[in-house]
This record gives structure tokens, C-alpha cells and sequence, in this order.
């Protein structure tokens, strides 16, 4: 069965090299350009894990986190955040407000690859 993971984030680029990178390591990825979009498409979508961004225009990663865990749906979906920041008190923020892993812009294509597989399978 295939996975599916849902990427948030405002560049273009980015989201690109996500789906590029899983996509040809066979899992689905769905996109969202911030965290109001990714809240309208999980409303019919369940991913197997969540990659997301902080710094977006409409809502913010963290926003999204709180709002998303609040949804019953959001029970044992993972979700990792994605930044350029790497303040020890934006990261404190971000697990307690449901995210399971941090990852630090920019990262490599194994990178991606090893974190995916340790949350989604």
C-alpha cells in the first residue's frame, strides 16, 4: 500500500524536491502552500505523516500544528517541522504542539528520505 504524505510549504521549489524526492521512492505526496490549505485538504485526506513548514503567509506551522490536533482525525498522524530556525525555544513550541520531529533547512534528498521512513514506515 502506498503512503501519502502531505508537504506545507510556501516555495515553490521546496515542495518540488519533497514530492520529486518521495515520489521516486513510491510514496504520494500531497501539497499545501500554507497552513489554511493543508487544513482544507485534510479535511478529506488522511496522510500516513505531515511535513511542515513555519514561516508561511496565512498560517504558520505552528498555527497549523495547534489547529490540525485539535481535529479527532489528527490522532497518530506524524508530523515533522520544517525550518530554517534552529531556536531551541521554536522547537520546544513546535513538540509541544504535536510535532514528533524537527528538521533544519536545508536538508538532502536522504535526509528526507530517512525521516519519512522513520515516521511513516
Amino acid at each position: 500500500m502506498t503512503k501519502t504524505i502531505m508537504t506545507i510549504d510556501d516555495s515553490p521549489s521546496v515542495r518540488q524536491m519533497i514530492r520529486t524526492t518521495l515520489g521516486a521512492a513510491g510514496y504520494r505526496v500531497i501539497e499545501a502552500n500554507d497552513g489554511r490549505d493543508a487544513l482544507a485538504k485534510l479535511a478529506s485526506e488522511r496522510p500516513n505523516a505531515i511535513l511542515t513548514d513555519q514561516n508561511m503567509p496565512n498560517m504558520d506551522g505552528l498555527t497549523f500544528i495547534r489547529t490540525y490536533r485539535q481535529q479527532s482525525y489528527s490522532v497518530g498522524v506524524p508530523i515533522v517541522f520544517i525550518s530554517t530556525e534552529t531556536n531551541g525555544a521554536l522547537r520546544a513550541e513546535a513538540k509541544q504542539a504535536g510535532a514528533m520531529g524537527w528538521m533544519v533547512k536545508p536538508f538532502d534528498q536522504a535526509q528526507l528520505l530517512n525521516v519519512v521512513r522513520k515516521v511513516a514506515g
